[in-house]
């Protein structure tokens, strides 16, 4: 009972619940469902694979928006900053049918991630130094960030048939796992030492409980807002290279189409709250997978895409309302009430 009563008091417990739930619905739907088989090529395959797989970039995504939203903030841009970086990387290779890019893929890769940075410092100037509230500042890229992914691509999708392009949407050659996957464990690990190696975590977590508190403390509160924004927008141009290689084209209207909301409930579902303050960062990765395979899940059992969205909006509910203080004090009394029964009970029996 301990243990149980200690497990529902973590910040896990809502997360690792949820995808419990969820992985059990798939394994009594599908008794196939955690088959992993090797292809002749030797890489993996399964649906295990596959939520992994496409987890990566919104793993990445939830972790840049994690510590935006230990500040107090939010960047509800970072799916307009998928689709500029996607343009920005597939334009640069360019679409010859060759398969010949027109510029290093070093390059394109390095300029796919510029570009995000640059958006981040964008958002970060705005919110750091202009004192614009965290959702109006990113909203204004939010809105005008797919208007510069077409005229970077001119209107159109620019489609790569540079073989080596595959890879981070795919495999490398000889190694099993998706190269996605493997970016997404190294940019985990990235943040994990950043949070436990440093002293950037505690400094993101007094910013976000009181600001002025943390400048009178010592902390630049203008550089950490910066720092975590520009992080925002690396992962965003991370998740963007990933999105693009993944369908080996730039598609303007279409890529990062709805992510940052995904990367938000990710992030809330593990247990980070949107006032700020101490975050999860364990939470968050576990939040991105239980979207993921409700995601799947949805698909699975013929739910549209068009009404995947209301679905998601029903969990965010129940997520707000089960984080509230409000349904605490309802369950805090409802427990004294039941422990006061019960020892009444006890004394009545003696």
């Amino acid at each position: 009972m301990d243990l149980i009563r200690k497990f529902s008091r973590s910040s896990l417990a809502l997360p690792l619940t949820a995808l419990a739930l969820l992985l059990l619905f798939n394994a009594i739907y599908d008794i196939s469902f955690f088959k992993i088989d090797v292809m002749e090529n030797g890489n993996l395959f399964g649906r295990p694979i596959d939520i992994l797989y496409r987890s990566s970039s919104l793993v990445i995504l939830a972790l840049g928006m994690t510590f935006v939203i230990a500040t107090g903030g939010v960047d509800i841009s970072v799916g307009a900053v998928v689709a500029i970086s996607a343009a920005v990387c597939c334009t640069t290779l360019g679409g010859d049918i060759s398969g010949e890019p027109h510029h290093p893929f070093v390059m394109a890769i390095i300029f796919s991630l510029v570009v995000g940075v640059l958006a981040g410092i964008w958002n970060g100037a705005l919110v750091a130094k202009f004192k614009i509230q965290a959702m109006v500042a990113t909203l204004i890229l939010m809105t005008a960030g797919r208007g510069i992914a077409q005229l970077i691509t001119d209107g159109q999708i620019i489609t790569v048939y540079y073989k080596p392009f595959e890879y981070i949407g795919g495999n490398i050659p000889g190694v099993p796992l998706p190269t996605a996957l493997i970016i997404a464990i190294a940019m985990v690990c990235l943040v994990l030492f950043l949070d436990r190696k440093t002293s950037i975590g505690l400094m993101i977590q007094a910013v976000g409980i009181n600001q002025t508190a943390s400048r009178y403390a010592g902390i630049k509160v203008t550089a950490v807002l910066f720092a975590v924004y520009i992080f925002s927008g690396f992962c965003a141009g991370t998740a963007g290279l990933i999105e693009s290689s993944l369908i080996r084209a730039a598609d303007a209207n279409n890529a990062g189409f709805g992510m940052e909301m995904d990367a938000i409930l990710a992030v809330t579902l593990g247990g980070t709250l949107m006032i700020g303050g101490r975050y999860y960062i364990g939470g968050t990765i576990i939040g991105a997978l239980t979207i993921q395979t409700l995601t799947t899940t949805m698909y699975a059992i013929g739910v549209s895409s068009d009404r995947l969205p209301a679905v998601k909006a029903i969990v965010i509910l129940l997520i707000i309302t089960i984080q509230s203080e409000r349904f605490k004090e309802i369950v805090r009394n409802y427990r004294l009430r039941r422990q006061a029964a019960m020892k009444g009970g006890e004394v009545n029996h003696a």
